[in-house]
């Protein structure tokens, strides 16, 4: 185990969640290995854009760690955290692709990775903002990001056909694509997408990402307030 524990400062977010399960996942693959305390943040405080945390992430967001077994190095975004884990916890390449000996699904898993990045999240978050806690309810804003959240869905849905993770060989490998990806996808109905019926691929992915233990862990932490 690093001498010094992970601090990992996050909240009950689908921007949290993708960094609690991979610690959580990573945990479980290779016991005694890694260890991480959990430093919650209550954003409807605003505890987020202190001047402390601002140190640590300038963005004035959460996720972000701290890594005291490597001169106390800071990382803030998501993908960029869970690379990060994957770079320098996950030798064995058990939720990630070796970019050296096998690029072409590094590659793909960077894609996917991405995809949700720039498109997933940023997209459904705009749908939650309109649809939940806009001051004043616009349908424009409502019904456009709800309805580029459902294309971005179908984009997945083609993906998953015959597979059953986002990126690897055959049928794919749980990785940081999909832990990425998942957390947001799992609340669609915060969206305004009731159900997944439309999306049979995207469904019985999300039902698979919900069978694992570990990721099941990783969806508690920080408990809820």
């Amino acid at each position: 185990m690093s001498e010094q524990p992970i601090l990992f400062y996050t909240w009950t977010t689908p921007n949290g969640y993708p960094i609690s399960i991979l610690l959580e996942e990573l945990k479980a693959v290779y016991p005694g290995k890694i260890n991480y305390e959990v430093k919650p943040l209550d954003i409807r405080t605003n505890v987020q854009k202190e001047e402390w945390f601002i140190k640590i992430n300038p963005n004035g967001r959460i996720p972000a760690i701290v890594d005291q077994s490597r001169n106390n190095f800071n990382v803030f975004e998501t993908s960029a955290i869970l690379l990060y884990l994957a770079q320098h916890y996950d030798p064995e390449h058990k939720f990630s692709f070796d970019p050296v000996a096998d690029p072409d699904n590094y590659s793909e898993q960077l894609q996917w990775l991405f995809f949700a990045h720039g498109g997933v999240g940023p997209m459904q978050g705009q749908s939650h903002h309109f649809r939940n806690y806009a001051p004043e309810q616009i349908e424009y804003g409502k019904t456009r990001y709800r309805e580029e959240t459902k294309r971005l869905y179908g984009v997945l849905d083609i993906r998953l056909k015959g597979r059953d993770w986002l990126a690897g060989p055959g049928r794919g490998k749980y990785s940081l694509a999909d832990i990425k990806t998942f957390p947001w996808v799992r609340i669609h109905a915060h969206a305004g997408i009731e159900t997944l019926d439309e999306f049979p691929n995207v469904k019985a992915w999300v039902e698979r990402a919900n069978a694992r233990e570990h990721t099941q862990v990783g969806l508690t932490i920080p408990p809820r307030a």
